[in-house]
């Protein structure tokens, strides 16, 4: 398989001098998904906000679907990684549902016919089709969730990016998130504290903390480590069964 995203080295300092990405590297296959865990402070979305070109200090050190990060590359790049932030309403800001869903393909140069079938179609994706003409503020915050993602699916990126997906949700909004993302055939990173939820979606998961990335593997062995969980302030919900990680 292809390596479809590769970082290699990444280092970022932010003006008050705190080196929140000290040499980062890692690569990801075409149609994976890996998980981001870490704790508080880890550098986890200074991460996610490069891997979209926000945070500027365009480089070789990362290339996506072969184009290099560089001013020239970066509005095909954002088209290609599509990133769905912590708060919905950070990405909610039109009238309606339907206006906010065509914001991106509009802005990425499609039609107007083809960002409202891109957007009719993302909202599909995510069970959210019948909620077109509503005030996305007059939406609960699982339903804000949704059509946010949906927002990113209908610019068509290839790789998709989420900051704590599972943060504020009920169990039943939850379940829908993980159902909908395990349908979609793309690539995903999904930055989260909802170690169950790695679990279920991410066969591989990455460990960040101070900076760096402490460990690469299989998501069930990292969650059978004590001691690595312990250092990186991972910890699993009570009464999780040991079971869900393949052992009796």
């Amino acid at each position: 398989m292809s390596k479809y995203l590769k970082i290699n080295k990444l280092s970022y300092t932010y003006p008050d001098g705190h080196k929140a990405l000290k040499e980062i590297s890692f690569s990801i296959e075409k149609g994976e998904s890996v998980a981001i865990l870490g704790p508080n402070g880890a550098g986890k979305t200074t991460l996610i906000l490069h891997l979209n070109g926000i945070l500027g200090k365009l480089t070789g050190e990362i290339e996506v679907d072969g184009l290099e990060y560089s001013t020239e590359n970066i509005a095909k790049i954002r088209k290609t990684v599509g990133v769905v932030f912590q708060d919905p309403d950070d990405q909610l800001f039109m009238p309606t549902v339907l206006e906010d869903v065509m914001f991106g393909p509009k802005n990425f140069g499609y039609s107007n016919e083809e960002s409202e079938k891109n957007a009719i179609e993302a909202l599909k994706m995510v069970g959210m089709d019948n909620f077109q003409d509503r005030a996305p503020h007059h939406l609960s915050f699982g339903q804000k969730r949704k059509v946010a993602i949906a927002t990113v699916l209908a610019s068509k990126p290839k790789l998709l990016v989420l900051d704590e997906p599972a943060s504020n949700l009920d169990p039943a909004s939850r379940r829908d998130l993980i159902k909908i993302l395990m349908n979609l055939n793309i690539s995903i990173i999904l930055v989260t504290h909802d170690l169950p939820m790695a679990l279920e979606i991410c066969d591989r998961s990455l460990v960040l903390n101070e900076g760096m990335i402490k460990e690469d593997s299989l998501t069930k062995n990292i969650l059978k480590n004590e001691e690595l969980m312990k250092e990186n302030r991972l910890e699993l919900p009570y009464g999780f069964a040991l079971h869900h990680l393949g052992e009796e």
